[in-house]
């Protein structure tokens, strides 16, 4: 089992609902997330401007260097590859924020490091994660991606993706579909 989610940049539409719903699932405190929208502008007007959204979270890596660079193993990978880390062990000296090339993770206030954990505990009971769930545009996909049947699976196979920062060879499980 490996869990993997892909954004549909040709379906959003930057209404941050995965935010929000992100946000209340996870009490993360006013002031913080652990996903955001990006507006990617490309080309010059008019002839060649192009607007796309890209929802973006943890990238969960097989490789993942944040996990790498904690000291005390307090950000380590769990079943289906989710990357996580356990508050009461983290010293929040702060090296996986360093070493996280995708900026996915942050200083929570009560002094430990969070980030995105694909919801894991909705996705154990066999729910989607809350970002999926909500959004309006169903541009967020989540799945299995050893599960050859799961929509991640038919969609990676089916549409050209692309992935964020390729040469920082994290081995991410975030898509992005072109």
């Amino acid at each position: 089992m490996r869990y993997a989610m892909a954004i549909d940049t040709r379906k959003c539409v930057g209404c941050a609902d995965c935010v929000v719903a992100c946000q209340t699932e996870n009490n993360v405190p006013f002031g913080y997330a652990r996903d955001w929208i990006v507006e990617i502008v490309e080309g010059s007007y008019p002839d060649t401007l192009k607007v796309h959204f890209e929802s973006r979270r943890c990238h969960h890596c097989d490789d993942a260097p944040c996990v790498r660079v904690c000291p005390t193993g307090a950000s380590h990978i769990v079943e289906g590859g989710i990357v996580k880390v356990t508050p009461e062990e983290c010293i929040g000296c702060g090296a996986c924020i360093e070493a996280c090339p995708y900026g996915a993770r942050y200083f929570h206030p009560d002094g430990y490091v969070d980030k995105c954990t694909f919801c894991d505990h909705r996705v154990k009971n066999g729910q989607d994660p809350a970002c999926v769930s909500v959004c309006p545009t169903y541009c967020l996909i989540f799945g299995d991606l050893d599960d050859e049947d799961s929509p991640i699976s038919k969609v990676l196979r089916e549409r050209e993706y692309y992935t964020l920062a390729p040469d920082a060879s994290t081995k991410p499980n975030l898509y992005f579909l072109k």
